[in-house]
């Protein structure tokens, strides 16, 4: 009995609903409670559910009530499970979520300021496929620095970016768009301005960031007029550039990484399992009405061949949310881009991320001892060409996700440039797994320091994340010049007494940007790199055959980011041909089942 007892004074203690903690918002009463001095408030519906006739439009507004906001189990929007930073597994390897998944959380400080405070809001990552707010903790940030974090869920997937004649062809103003996931982003920032100052936020001092998917729509909404004046301040964490017109959207004549996939493909298949006419012989009114009615599941399971962070659905030009430009050119045109104060970084090892999971790269080894345990260690088949994939195609990812962005950026007009790379990368290693060679400073490793735990990588922080002064540094520092940034639209200073400059976004060939990294090495510095000068110096390379560096020029000219291909392959000194790396990756994509 006293260990029950025990065991509840502890929770209690811990977790602690207030009733002085319920708000009143326009989507209902927000019941607060208390963990660990943070004041939390979860799953309040942003918007209406986009069901039914709503599938598929502009996020609409909640009626204005005083409903109490009851916690929602599986609040997340219909992804594809995918363990770290998406959805786990429940039974279906294919589906899980819902269509109804507007909602957000906020943490605030326990004792309410008397002044408002800065907000940042978090947009998750996930290939805009997968990914949802619950993944993510800031309640240290929001303990140490007197800030208040919002995160959120969006559409994701087909349902968060779809173009088809039959939806778009009959829908007007907003609803005509392509990219309704990024319309909820907006809606949320919204939600944002007119509801935060009763969790003591400032709706007037807002800092976007967000990581991968959720930095490069940090990007899409610094040239969406829909967001003007949402937001005060941006951080994109290894964002990118890509957007595609709606026509090829919709349909395209020749093969690519994302033709497939194209509505036009998919219709074809949800008509063909229903023993239906072709599109060419029923109206839009028709197929959207089959469209609209068809179960979430049925809908999505046509996308089941995709693969992982395959390209399609993307953000589209539609002249709405994005202009007609594309993102990557807007960037550059004062016509279109919010200028507020910008922070934009990359990891050093960015594609270690895929590449360690890879077969071509990565094999289990079996001693005897770890044959009898079922525990293999893993090791890397070719050290050297490992290195080389990572390193050329890392550096086109900061190209194109922070360098050519920021002076697009400075182009423009906006002088309150920073950008970062994240090179920490000291990691355990173990006779199973040397993480500091598999992983490096890998995409998305900065979080678990950002935040200060490991909820992103839930049980497996440990083998991954050593404790100690190293760890606790860096995490620090990037707590404070995140925080600092948001109070004040500069990163500051760093505990070693390093300041954070601004990025030079007129120079051509330099880019300057804050190294994060332990205390030996947290500091300023400048590199040269361009797409001439990595296509050129790919070729001279020693440790990979002549269409292994085919392959790596494909990708560093394709990935995250506009195709290229075309634009730079001149400028290799060598002979490559494009079929023969994309065959190459095709009989390559096989990924090791740890």
């Amino acid at each position: 009995m006293r260990f029950i007892y025990l065991i509840t004074l502890f929770f209690i203690s811990n977790v602690m609903v207030a009733e002085n903690l319920n708000i009143s918002t326009t989507s209902g009463v927000s019941q607060g409670f208390l963990i660990n001095g943070v004041a939390n408030w979860d799953d309040i519906p942003y918007a209406q559910p986009p069901v039914g006739d709503l599938r598929w439009k502009a996020p609409r507004d909640i009626f204005k009530n005083n409903n109490l906001i009851e916690p929602k189990v599986d609040n997340f929007c219909i992804q594809k499970p995918s363990g770290m930073g998406g959805s786990e597994f429940t039974g279906d390897e294919f589906f899980s979520g819902s269509e109804d998944c507007l909602y957000l959380d906020i943490k605030a400080p326990k004792t309410k300021s008397n002044s408002s405070l800065p907000v940042m809001f978090w947009i998750h990552g996930g290939g805009n496929t997968s990914g949802l707010k619950d993944t993510y903790d800031f309640s240290k940030m929001v303990r140490k620095h007197n800030v208040i974090v919002v995160t959120i869920n969006y559409r994701l997937g087909p349902f968060g970016w779809f173009t088809h004649p039959s939806i778009q062809g009959l829908q007007d103003s907003d609803d005509k768009s392509s990219n309704f996931g990024t319309l909820d982003i907006i809606a949320a920032l919204e939600w944002v301005k007119s509801n935060i100052s009763l969790f003591g936020g400032d709706p007037d001092n807002v800092t976007i960031f967000g990581e991968s998917a959720g930095g490069h729509n940090v990007l899409s909404l610094l040239v969406s007029k829909k967001a003007k004046g949402l937001f005060h301040k941006a951080i994109s964490q290894s964002g990118y550039t890509t957007s595609i017109s709606q026509e090829k959207a919709y349909r395209q004549s020749k093969s690519s990484p994302t033709s497939e996939h194209t509505s036009w493909k998919i219709v074809n298949k949800v008509l063909d399992k229903a023993g239906l006419k072709s599109q060419n012989d029923l109206s839009n009114t028709e197929t959207r009405k089959i469209l609209k009615e068809l179960d979430a599941r049925d809908f999505f399971i046509n996308y089941s061949d995709r693969p992982s962070y395959q390209e399609i659905p993307l953000l589209t030009s539609d002249g709405i949310v994005i202009p007609m430009d594309g993102l990557k050119n807007s960037l550059s045109n004062k016509k279109h881009v919010n200028i507020v104060p910008t922070i934009a970084g990359s990891n050093k090892d960015e594609v270690k991320l895929w590449l360690a999971s890879a077969e071509y790269f990565v094999g289990l080894e079996y001693s005897f001892f770890g044959s009898l345990l079922g525990v293999p260690r893993v090791g890397l088949k070719d050290e050297a060409a490992f290195e080389l994939f990572n390193s050329y195609r890392s550096r086109a990812w900061k190209l194109r996700g922070v360098d050519n962005p920021l002076r697009s950026l400075a182009s423009a007009g906006n002088n309150d440039l920073y950008a970062y790379r994240y090179d920490w990368d000291d990691h355990r290693k173990w006779p199973v797994a040397n993480f500091k060679k598999l992983i490096g400073a890998a995409h998305a490793t900065e979080i678990p320091l950002l935040t200060g735990n490991n909820k992103l990588v839930g049980d497996y922080g440990f083998l991954i994340y050593p404790k100690g002064p190293s760890k606790h540094f860096l995490s620090k520092n990037m707590m404070n010049f995140w925080a600092n940034f948001a109070k004040t639209a500069k990163p500051g200073i760093s505990t070693n007494k390093q300041e954070w400059t601004k990025f030079d976004g007129l120079n051509e060939i330099e880019s300057n940007f804050m190294v994060l990294d332990n205390r030996a090495n947290l500091k300023m510095d400048k590199d040269k790199n361009s797409f001439k000068s990595l296509v050129n110096d790919l070729y001279y390379e020693m440790d990979i055959t002549d269409l292994e560096k085919c392959v790596v020029l494909l990708q560093m000219l394709t990935f995250v980011g506009d195709d290229l291909y075309d634009d730079y392959v001149n400028f290799y000194p060598g002979q490559c041909n494009r079929g023969d790396a994309e065959n190459f990756l095709r009989a390559n994509a096989s990924f090791i089942d740890y």
